[in-house]
């Protein structure tokens, strides 16, 4: 039988992951403006789409050109990873080399970015996979898969088969593809706040598809809080808080964020090894020292479930994570903030 895909609008990332009080009561007097009286550290909130999604940024700074030209920096060196990381731009390093089936250099960034993800992928034994993409594809259809289509398609997802050659690589196999889906968005928040940073600014915050990095502080001092929704709750339920020392790095995976079924059994999320959506988890949120490591881990925790998570956390230095099952069930790690 086949089942026919269903996109739910549902609740997505953004909502789920959501900066509270950003300035304070004068949070409501600006959307993506500015704000601040003379003496005081000036706020500018900017948004951009870029790279497929939507990045916010705010920046708090004692003036406000340079705040301005702080944030145009910024969305200068994400968009020119959009010419490195997105698989639906045919320009794009990762799309050459997918359809050139191996690049003689890598640029920094892309190198960067694939160690990290095989380090993931070793210590969650697969669960996390870039070479996921055939199966991607293979959803992105009107009908879901039966088994031997998800059967054929396995034999074209294995990250061990990726061959670094110096400072290139290759693809192990005839038809293998890559997608940096679940882990470049959170690269793209990290070398956001690292350009803030150089350029001295050090209260910010930013944020790329949900995945995102508070650093500093509020205007006034205040700590940022960020809040995390249950993945069934209404938008009017209360949220765990957030609340600890900076730089926080968060990000969160879900069933609900591009289901292709309405019952969310069947999800944007593959397990590599399996080729369906693993069927434990409704979301895991996890905390670690940079927005990439957080957002890796993140998605391998969807295919892995709570437990194994759990162990998994404890092999990275300063990650945590809070986990919730189709039955609304929470398990955290014990140093998980909030």
């Amino acid at each position: 039988m086949i089942e026919q895909r269903v996109r739910r609008p549902g609740i997505t990332r953004r909502t789920f992951l959501q900066i509270l009080a950003v300035a304070g009561a004068a949070g409501a007097a600006y959307r993506f403006g500015l704000s601040g009286d003379s003496g005081r550290d000036q706020v500018v909130r900017q948004s951009r789409s870029l790279m497929g999604t939507e990045i916010n940024l705010i920046v708090c700074g004692p003036d406000q050109d340079g705040c301005h030209r702080a944030a145009q920096a910024t969305f200068e060196r994400i968009a020119s990873l959009s010419s490195v990381f997105s698989r639906h731009d045919p320009a794009s390093e990762l799309s050459a080399l997918n359809r050139q089936g191996e690049s003689a250099t890598l640029s920094a960034e892309l190198a960067e970015v694939f160690d990290l993800a095989t380090t993931i992928s070793r210590a969650s034994d697969g669960a996390f996979d870039i070479t996921v993409l055939p199966l991607l594809q293979l959803y992105g259809r009107d009908a879901l898969p039966d088994e031997e289509q998800v059967a054929a398609c396995l034999q074209r997802v294995d990250y061990r088969r990726l061959e670094r050659r110096g400072d290139g690589m290759a693809l192990g196999l005839p038809g293998m593809g890559i997608t940096l889906d679940g882990i470049a968005k959170g690269y793209i928040v990290d070398q956001g706040v690292a350009t803030l940073r150089s350029l001295g600014f050090g209260n910010v915050y930013v944020e790329a598809g949900g995945d995102l990095m508070v650093s500093g502080s509020k205007p006034g001092g205040q700590p940022w809080r960020i809040g995390v929704r249950q993945p069934r709750a209404r938008i009017d339920e209360p949220m765990t808080v957030l609340s600890t020392a900076t730089p926080l790095a968060v990000a969160t995976s879900g069933d609900y964020m591009q289901a292709f079924t309405a019952d969310l059994r069947h999800h944007h999320i593959i397990d590599p090894r399996s080729g369906r959506s693993p069927a434990r988890l409704a979301s895991a949120t996890v905390t670690a020292p940079s927005v990439a490591l957080a957002d890796g881990l993140a998605t391998a925790a969807m295919v892995l479930g709570p437990e194994r998570s759990l162990e998994v956390l404890r092999a990275f230095d300063h990650c945590e994570g809070l986990f919730v099952d189709k039955e609304l069930q929470t398990y955290r790690s014990n140093g998980f903030p909030g």
